[in-house]
């Protein structure tokens, strides 16, 4: 990982080729983030993921796109698509630098929103969407909505990226929970949310599709094979 050691606040601990020794190791010493590919022997970057209890924070660095949707599945921070610039990394690595900072609030899986004259708490993966209905926001959820005037911007700072993207001036969904993409429109339970072209090249590219939605050439990207590597902050 050569951009690691051009990043002062990166300490590389370890790297491995094999997920079973980096499992080993991430019991003895904890870790704040990992760089992970996919293609490993024996066990690949989704089965360690899935392995794992606690999680530090991950970066996927692979040149395989067609795994993108089931690592943000995984609660997986970013998705480098090598061959990634130097820039792109330093985008990736600030984001979870941001949310160490933040480390009391990110490890909880829920958030308060005041809704009329209540405080209501919310569990993340109860969120289907979120939609903006005038000075409103209604928070769509598994079992009710739930009205809000908290604009987007604070909702953003609210939601963990590894799991809401917004696709839209008036709309944030939940990654896990979308069924259908089609013509540019997502299908969320009975619900169809637009895409907007705003928004539409940064939401194809986090499930590894082109802007014009056709999939990303992952097998014909040649780029070096980053072992699996514990990097503490």
């Amino acid at each position: 990982m050569e951009y690691v050691c051009k990043i002062p606040y990166l300490d590389l601990l370890q790297s491995f080729d094999n997920g079973f020794e980096a499992v080993g190791f991430l019991k003895a010493q904890p870790v704040d983030l990992i760089f992970l590919d996919i293609k490993m022997d024996e066990l690949t970057g989704i089965q360690f993921l899935e392995s794992l209890d606690k999680k530090p924070y991950v970066i996927i660095t692979t040149a395989y796109s067609e795994y993108a949707l089931k690592g943000y599945e995984l609660n997986v921070t970013d998705y480098l698509l090598k061959p990634f610039t130097i820039e792109r990394f330093i985008q990736a690595v600030e984001k979870v630098s941001h949310q160490l900072e933040k480390a009391p609030e990110n490890n909880r899986d829920f958030f308060f929103v005041k809704s009329d004259y209540k405080i209501e708490k919310i569990f993340f993966n109860d969120i289907l969407f979120i939609e903006g209905m005038r000075d409103y926001r209604n928070i769509q959820t598994e079992s009710k909505k739930i009205l809000t005037l908290q604009t987007f911007r604070d909702l953003e700072k609210e939601l963990p990226n590894s799991l809401f993207c917004r696709v839209h001036k008036s709309f944030i969904v939940t990654l896990n929970k979308i069924d259908i993409i089609e013509r540019n429109r997502i299908k969320v339970k009975d619900k169809l949310i637009p895409i907007s072209e705003t928004y539409k090249a940064d939401f194809y590219k986090i499930i590894g599709f082109n802007s014009t939605g056709q999939k990303q050439p992952g097998h014909n990207i040649i780029g070096f094979k980053a072992p699996l590597s514990p990097t503490k902050r």
